[in-house]
């Protein structure tokens, strides 16, 4: 099984994997501090109250509502219930991704709520950049190291 994380990084280091142990470690180290350099300085100028990515995410569709609470959301002859009381929605984003999903983003701007209110702070540009405020710290120079001769002889090769 994979994700897309894991297939991007390995894409990234593919001439790297022929590399020595050590300088493939190296490769990987310098590779996560730049992305985690540029993911906290994008994160850092974010100004809307969600992350950029979630913000362009949200389309309007025709709300008809039920209750204060319950809505029915018609999008292109489908229909999908939200429930802003519970923060259930039928087509199941919000549980999931605990990001509310087109249709219920179409309900909060027709009673003029606050979209912030209704998503997990994971998405908020402070907890991006929270994130990447732990630094990726460099290996001492291989001059500096004190590695016992039985350990230095062995032969570490990359994996197939």
């Amino acid at each position: 099984m994979t994700s897309n994380i894991a297939e991007s990084i390995n894409a990234a280091l593919v001439s790297a994997r022929e590399l020595p142990i050590y300088d493939f470690l190296e490769e990987v180290r310098k590779m996560f501090g730049r992305w985690n350099c540029n993911n906290r300085k994008e994160a850092s100028q974010t100004y809307t109250t969600l992350g950029k990515k979630y913000q362009e995410m949200f389309t309007l569709n025709e709300v008809v509502s039920s209750t204060e609470y319950l809505h029915t959301v018609n999008d292109e002859g489908r229909h999908y219930t939200v429930c802003l009381l519970e923060r259930k929605y039928s087509c199941g984003r919000f549980q999931v991704d605990e990001l509310p999903c087109p249709h219920a983003w179409a309900v909060l701007k027709s009673k003029f709520l606050m979209l912030e209110d209704y998503c997990s702070d994971y998405y908020k540009p402070k907890s991006v950049v929270m994130t990447y405020e732990v630094p990726v710290y460099s290996l001492p120079d291989r001059n500096e190291w004190n590695i016992p001769t039985h350990i230095s002889d062995e032969v570490v090769l990359p994996p197939k």
